[in-house]
């Protein structure tokens, strides 16, 4: 199935395509918009040449920072993100040979377990570990036992809660109109 979270073809392809790409939107999805969280990782490959783990681990920090900050910048906060960016590739190196799809493919993993792994990745706590496998169950294909309940309340049938359940512009305007309300409730 193509994602279609960006509006951008050539951003959503890349995310479609490349299991990096879109675990390295998910991490920038804080603090800016999610079309802009999710065209990052084009920016990167753009810019950098690849969208490869271990390229993107070995890559001069300080270069990688500047690619960041190219107009138009990966992040509003370009150098904390391209570390962060960095640590969640060294950490796909050490612990999954470089293979981010291994997360939610290494083993025939269940809910609970890709849950687990995510969390323990750099940049992911509990919350953006779930919208993450909410939209793998939703949109990139896996079935592994439990995800739904793992990844609650973002896994729920029919919920425009996240970016897990962006497949049109429509969506998209739903997603923001539960996220305005929320927020609105969360003020009182």
């Amino acid at each position: 199935m193509a994602l279609h979270i960006t509006g951008d073809t050539a951003a959503d392809a890349l995310l479609t395509d490349n299991p990096l790409a879109l675990l390295v939107g998910m991490l920038l999805d804080q603090q800016i918009a999610m079309e802009t969280a999710f065209t990052g990782p084009l920016k990167i490959e753009q810019r950098t040449g690849s969208m490869d783990a271990a390229a993107i681990a070995a890559y001069d920090p300080d270069a990688l920072a500047s690619v960041f900050k190219e107009t138009p910048a990966v992040h509003r906060f370009p150098g904390s993100m391209a570390a962060r960016v960095q640590s969640l590739c060294q950490a796909l190196v050490d612990d999954w040979g470089g293979d981010a799809a291994a997360l939610w493919t290494e083993g025939d993993p269940d809910g609970a377990t890709v849950l687990k792994r995510l969390t323990a990745l750099p940049g992911f706590g509990e919350q953006k570990a779930k919208i993450f496998l909410a939209l793998l169950g939703k949109q990139y294909g896996f079935t592994g036992e439990g995800w739904r309940e793992a990844s609650a309340p973002y896994g729920e049938d029919g919920s425009f809660r996240s970016v897990a359940d962006i497949v049109s512009p429509e969506s998209l305007t739903r997603v923001r109109e539960f996220k305005r309300a929320a927020k609105a409730a969360a003020k009182g």
